[in-house]
């Protein structure tokens, strides 16, 4: 199975910044058939977050700006 795509991530974070739109305005959305109201906004911060971690290590990946990480103590 493929991994996510930086157009899939990108795609899904700007759904959920348009549910937080949406939701701040004290209004209720919908996202994958589930319909959320102002109570809703904790997940959609989370989410948020998420995609938004995934977007830009999807980005640094792409152009080779990745991060390496060494167990080197100080």
């Amino acid at each position: 199975m493929p991994g996510i795509t930086l157009a899939q991530a990108q795609q899904q974070l700007q759904l959920w910044l348009e549910a937080d739109a949406a939701v701040s305005k004290k209004q209720s959305y919908s996202i994958a058939g589930r319909s959320m109201t102002l109570a809703d906004a904790r997940t959609i911060t989370d989410k948020i977050d998420y995609w938004q971690r995934k977007v830009t290590a999807l980005e640094a990946s792409a152009t080779g700006r990745g991060r390496v990480r060494y167990g080197v103590s100080e």
